[in-house]
Parts: C-alpha cells; structure tokens; sequence
C-alpha cells in the first residue's frame, strides 16, 4: 500500500474515533440491529472499510500506469484530471489554450456583482447535480437558496406600454404549456416529423391565442412570441434551427435554477486542489494529435502544440467544444477522423449565447421587482433587420443594484461582436427607452460583454439538437477510437457537453463526461494488468493433459 495511500486512511480513521458509530437498521422493529463503537475503538474497522473503499479505485503496485494528456482544462478537462490523480494515475497533462481555466465558465467582478461571461446557471440543484454538489462541497451555497424566478417582472411592448400583469402570468403559463407539449414529443417516440421547434411554437399559440378573450390577443401574443426569444437563449440558435422532436431529448434535473453569488468558477477550486500544478499547462494550444492504431509502438499518440513542444501519450482525452471540432477537425487529427465521428460532429447542432452588461451611475429601476421582459411581435421577430430583436429581457443581477444583463442568441450574437461598446450601449438605450416609453433613460457609463463566437478556441457556447440530430450522434460523438469492434484498445477519447446525450449543453454534462472518459482510463488500465494473469491460465489449461 502506497504511503499517501496510509496516510489518508489514518487521516479518516482519527475523525471516526472520536465518536461512537450508531446504526439503526429499523427504528419501527423491537429488534433493533445497533452496532456501537465506543471512542477510540473504531479506528482499525474505520481503517479497513475506508481501505475496501479506496482499493476499488486505486491500482496494484505491479501495475504499469499509463501516460494521459487531456486536452482543454474547463469542466470536462479538470473533471478526468481530478477523477485520474484521485486513483493513483498521475502521469497525465492538461494542456490549456488560453491563460485561465474553467473554459466556458468565466466569472468577473463588474461594480458590485459578479458578471458570469459564460456559464450562469446550475440547471437542477439537488445531490443528483455534479456541480451542485461541487459547490456545496465549497459552501458556495448556503440557505435560503435563491432561485430563478422566470415569471416576475412585467412584459414591456415595442409601443411603450407595460402589459398587465394578470395577462401577462397567464400568457406566460400558456406558453410554458405549449413549450412542455414541444418537450414530450420525443417521449411519445413518433415516426411523424413535427419539423423546427419555431414551427410547432407558432401553431399552438396560434390556437391558443382562440382561447383569450379578443381584447387580450394582441398582448397575450407578443407575450408568447417574445417567450420564444428566452427559449433561445437557452440553445444559442435560432428556433427555426432546432428540430422540436428531439428537444425532448434533454434531460431535466429537479431543484429549480440556482447561480452562485460568488461566481461560477467556484467550483473549479476542488478539482483544481487535486491537480499538481505541473499537470497543467496554460498558453498551449494544441496543434496536431496524431494517433497511431497500426503500429505497436507505446505511447500510442503524440500531442503536437503550436509552439513546437511535444507531448506523448497512451491515451488523449479531447475535451475541446464541438465548434472547434467544426472548423478544425481536418488540421487537428492525424490521421483523419472516421467518418461515423464526423458525420456526429457536423449533425449536431452547435450555438451562441453572448452577454452583455450594462453598469449605471443611479439604477432607474426598482430593485428586486423582477425582469424587464420585451414583448416582441410576430412580425417584429421575422424582420431580420436589428439584433436587438434577439433579446428576450433585461434582467437585474443579483446582489447588485447598478448592473442589467441582457442575453443575445444566435447569428445576433455573432453580430454583436464586431460592434463597439459605444454602438451597442447607443443601441440598447434606444431600445430601453421604446419600450418604456421614457426617451430620458441614461446611457449606462461602462459595458462588458462575451464574444464567444469568435474565440478560436470556443467558436460558440452550447450544443443542441439540429434538425438532423439524433442522440445516437451525441453518443457516436462521445464513443472512443478505435471503437468497440475493432482489435487495438482506445487512444483517442471524447468529452465535453456535446457528448453527454440527456445532459448537453451544460456544466454538468461536461463533468460527467470528463469523469466518463477517466473511468475509461482507469477500467482499461486494470484490463490491461489482469491480461498477463489470464493468459497464464488459459496456457495452464491448454498444457493439461
């Protein structure tokens, strides 16, 4: 047994021995089944479980460990990084393109609040939550728990009237119907093909909108219509891009929306903590991975970075977004991907969501009253003619009183980026003050805002399911290589939240799938060791008489 092995079952047995162990194995049965350790007496059975438990995960001293390199150090990087070291495999490489980790999780200080650049959202806060439970592991989470209330606020149309408030909470449970009926049509498993999701969203408000009185419609959809603007900014794409059949396909974890006061990259720290800081290296963006499958030569790969340094490996977890793997497939892989891999990257759908942050010197609104919400019109939405069509509300960050946030999807996200702060802060004005109505509404006096589109190392924010998209791309696109029918074990692994089907485009499903590929690792590592013992016996059969 390793020495840091020891070390941490002494560490575990000193904690236990300082209270007594009680177990009730039924608190209704007279016949209690209680087992109770006085102090100072459970520290050897403390030390023998906690041994069990960690043998599961650790190695053999025989064992020859493999030599990994990860490639990206955001959530799914750090996440098989940390999985890899906490089970005794240390000789792995994260090579980081840019100056920072956490990849799409980027939190800065604006004013008084933090503003999340990138991921803001721990979608489902409950235990069943990797990341939810990162951060409890933190205390970046303490109670009362605030989540997100999508339905406070008032919807404000292009005309300068603020809708009442009644109308507007029914319209709102409408569509959340209407947008659930879209969500159950991947359980229903029909062969019928219900086309894009802005298709089926327009039909049923349209029949909807027969159920309100005359007087409502015309408020009640704008409502709707501008709803659909929320939705994508969810998915970073335009709703007429994202096939309705399989948005179904996403897995929701209950608990409601939560974001972290203290910024996103809180949770990074406890896997960062178990990550000598010699494994990862920053500033070294990969330029070529070559895999070998005919040779017999070990390290089977080599990681070749811009700056000339070369990297050797048994296995290369590639962890970058599937954008990146949209442009730069052909030039990064050596020899070329299969074309099972290609046709998964090229189906599935990848978007962008950018943000944009408005500081002002007095706020003109009441704090903690809600969102402002815009209530676009059919007509207004189908003009391709302004990106400030793309945004669905300005809401007010948490914890500050100065800061709006307003979120913009799709191709205006893209377009957003080769403006100046000074034109988009004239643009969001004028629109602040069409829709209240207010011509004297300030400028805001600073501006920070994400462009994720055109970050060569991103190339976007999210996954989602393109028209052609199927879970089985998401699965072919997460698959190692070689793959399970052929003869040589993996090289090449996949992760990152487009590979993780029920659970992509979200931090969760990146930390699953960085763990995913690190038990791979670990399960082909104790394959590889157990070979040499069962070919001994199956030669010790064959030399029976």
């Amino acid at each position: 047994m390793k020495p840091t092995k020891i070390k941490m079952i002494k560490n575990f047995s000193r904690m236990l021995s300082r209270q007594s162990i009680h177990f009730n194995k039924n608190k209704d049965s007279k016949s209690d089944l209680q087992l109770k350790v006085e102090p100072g007496k459970c520290q050897s059975i403390a030390a023998d479980r906690i041994e069990s438990i960690m043998s599961k995960c650790m190695f053999e001293s025989s064992t020859e460990l493999p030599k990994v390199v990860i490639v990206g150090a955001g959530m799914a990087g750090l996440s098989a990084g940390q999985r890899l070291a906490s089970c005794g495999i240390t000789d792995f490489t994260i090579l980081e393109a840019i100056d920072r980790p956490g990849g799409r999780i980027q939190s800065c200080w604006l004013g008084d609040v933090v503003a999340e650049l990138g991921a803001q959202w721990i979608y489902g806060s409950c235990i069943n939550n990797p990341v939810f439970t990162l951060a409890c592991q933190e205390n970046l989470i303490k109670p009362p728990i605030y989540r997100y209330k999508p339905n406070s606020g008032l919807f404000l149309t292009s005309d300068g009237r603020a809708i009442e408030h009644s109308v507007g909470l029914t319209a709102y449970n409408t569509f959340k119907q209407i947008e659930h009926q879209a969500y159950s049509l991947f359980s229903l498993g029909s062969d019928c093909n219900h086309g894009t999701l802005m298709n089926f969203f327009s039909i049923r408000i349209q029949q909807e909108l027969q159920d309100f009185p005359e007087n409502q419609r015309y408020d009640v959809a704008r409502i709707m219509f501008g709803l659909t603007n929320n939705v994508r900014s969810r998915w970073g794409a335009d709703l007429s891009q994202i096939s309705v059949d399989q948005f179904g396909s996403y897995i929701e974890v209950p608990g409601g929306n939560i974001r972290l006061p203290l910024g996103f990259v809180g949770v990074l720290a406890p896997l960062i903590r178990e990550i000598p800081d010699s494994n990862i290296k920053y500033c070294k963006p990969v330029q070529t991975i070559h895999w070998d499958t005919a040779g017999e030569c070990s390290p089977k790969a080599a990681v070749k970075c811009c700056d000339g340094e070369e990297f050797t490996a048994d296995y290369v977890i590639v962890t970058v977004s599937l954008g990146v793997l949209k442009k730069q497939n052909k030039k990064l892989f050596t020899p070329t991907l299969p074309d099972e891999k290609l046709e998964a990257i090229n189906k599935l759908g990848f978007g962008c969501t950018n943000k944009i942050f408005l500081e002002y010197t007095k706020p003109f609104w009441l704090c903690q009253e809600g969102d402002t919400k815009l209530a676009w019109s059919l007509d207004e939405l189908m003009e391709k003619d302004d990106w400030v069509k793309g945004i669905c509300s300005l809401k007010e960050m948490a914890g500050g009183k100065h800061v709006l946030q307003a979120t913009v999807s799709g191709e205006e996200a893209s377009v957003i980026e080769s403006l100046s702060d000074k034109e988009i802060a004239e643009k969001l004005t004028l629109l602040l003050r069409q829709f209240s109505g207010d011509p004297t509404l300030p400028y805001p006096y600073n501006i920070l805002r994400s462009k994720w589109s055109s970050d060569p190392y991103f190339m976007g924010t999210s996954s989602f399911m393109a028209l052609d998209s199927t879970v089985g791309h998401q699965c072919d696109l997460g698959s190692p290589l070689p793959g399970a029918c052929e003869s040589t074990p993996p090289i090449l692994l996949f992760a990152g939240e487009a590979t993780c089907p029920g659970y992509f485009s979200t931090v969760h499903g990146a930390r699953v799938s960085g763990v995913r590929e690190a038990e791979r690792i670990i399960q082909l590592t104790k394959n590889k060791a157990l070979l040499p013992h069962k070919q001994k016996q199956e030669k010790m059969k064959t030399s029976l008489p």
